[in-house]
This record gives C-alpha cells, sequence and structure tokens, in this order.
C-alpha cells in the first residue's frame, strides 16, 4: 500500500528536493516509493518545474562526479610527485651514504714486508757513456777492419743493448773494440777481418782524429765510452 505524506511532508519534500536532494535519497527519507515522491513533486511543483529542478540536481551531480575525477586525478600526480621526491631523496642519501663509506677509514689492514735483499745490477749497462780518460783499457784488444783496413763503424743504435738511449744518443757513429780474439771474429763477417791492437793508449792519443770523422763513441763490452 502507498504511503500518504503529510501536508507538512510535503512541504518539506518540496524544499529538499529545490535544495539538489536526488529522488533517491527522498524516498529513502521519506521511508516511500520513488514513484510516491515524483507525484507529489510534480503536483506541487508542476510539470515544467520539475523538469528544470531534474536537469539541475542532474548537471550538478555530474559536475560533483567531474570534480571528483579530478581531484583524484590530482591526488594520483601529488602521489607520484610524493613518491619521486622519496625516490630522489633515497637516492641521494645512498650517494652521501657511498662517499661517506668511501672515506671511512679500514679498521684492520694488512702490512707488506718490505724488500729485503740487494737487487743484482750486473747486467745493467750505465745509463750514460763514460769519458775516455776515465777508463783503464786493457793492454790489448782486437778490433774489426773491412780488407782495406778502413775502421769499422756503426750507428748506436745497431746495438741492442742500447737501445734505451735517447735517439739523439743513437745515432752517434761508433766503433767497437774486443778484448776476447773469438769474440770479435764472432761478429767478422767474410769481407771483414780481425786485427790486434797491441797498445791501447793509442785509443787516447788518436781520440780527436776520429771525432773530426764523426766517431765519438767506442762499445766495449758493456762500457760506452765517450771520445
Amino acid at each position: 500500500m502507498t504511503k500518504r505524506l503529510s501536508e507538512e511532508q510535503k512541504k518539506e519534500l518540496v524544499e529538499n528536493f529545490k535544495s539538489g536532494k536526488s529522488i533517491d535519497v527522498l524516498s529513502k527519507e521519506f521511508d516511500c516509493t520513488k514513484s510516491t515522491i515524483t507525484r507529489n513533486l510534480k503536483k506541487n511543483l508542476g510539470d515544467t518545474k520539475y523538469v528544470e529542478l531534474i536537469q539541475k540536481i542532474k548537471s550538478s551531480k555530474e559536475k560533483n562526479i567531474g570534480k571528483k575525477k579530478y581531484n583524484n586525478s590530482l591526488l594520483d600526480k601529488k602521489t607520484d610527485d610524493e613518491v619521486f621526491q622519496k625516490d630522489l631523496i633515497d637516492l641521494k642519501n645512498s650517494e652521501k651514504n657511498r662517499k661517506v663509506l668511501d672515506f671511512v677509514p679500514l679498521e684492520s689492514f694488512i702490512e707488506i714486508a718490505p724488500v729485503d735483499y740487494e737487487m743484482d745490477n750486473s747486467s745493467r749497462p750505465e745509463l750514460s757513456s763514460v769519458p775516455i780518460t776515465e777508463i783503464d783499457f786493457p793492454k790489448v784488444v782486437y778490433m774489426i777492419v773491412d780488407k782495406k783496413i778502413e775502421l769499422e763503424t756503426k750507428p748506436l743504435k745497431d746495438y741492442a743493448e742500447w737501445q734505451f738511449l735517447s735517439l739523439n744518443e743513437l745515432n752517434r757513429k761508433t766503433i767497437q773494440i774486443f778484448d776476447d780474439l773469438k769474440n770479435a771474429k764472432r761478429f767478422c763477417s767474410k769481407d771483414q777481418k780481425v786485427i790486434k791492437v797491441p797498445n791501447t793508449d793509442v785509443f787516447k792519443i788518436v781520440a780527436p782524429i776520429l771525432v773530426s770523422r764523426g766517431i765519438s763513441r767506442i762499445v766495449s763490452g758493456d762500457k760506452l765510452i765517450a771520445l
């Protein structure tokens, strides 16, 4: 059976409807069917006013839905920004902690004992040439000459053991002497021969002549002698 509304309820119903309450809400508040609410509203407002208010309520409801969606999107954006800011802070903190850890002294370390033995430098040639005035030649040495008894000269760069010297030094012209005959013969080719130098003082005597011919070094074993 349809519930009948009192005159006071009818007035209250109209006022609530004008204030924006929907038919669904009014139906629950007045504990009656939707058709009863609609019939009483049309009767008291007229069909035209009723339709206008229905459209107004519908429009307001759509605006509220749109505003709610917009607010939710802002909330999501704010949430994303907060997450980004948090990640940025975490990243900065991790970088700061990493730098701090780089400077944290180690609680323990392993001490390496220093090397306690003498290095064998006997096979290492001198890094610079020795003046001829400071050399004590053996009593007898051997030299390689060509068939015309001309001195065999070579640039210093042809000696593998002296390759560590500067380019300027390596381009110097040299002669080579040997204190052992067998060793001299090993370096002698078919077009050359070995001669004996019985008086080694001759090198100091003829040094200026050798220099004038462009010869500025004598190679003798592991020694490089400057004329």
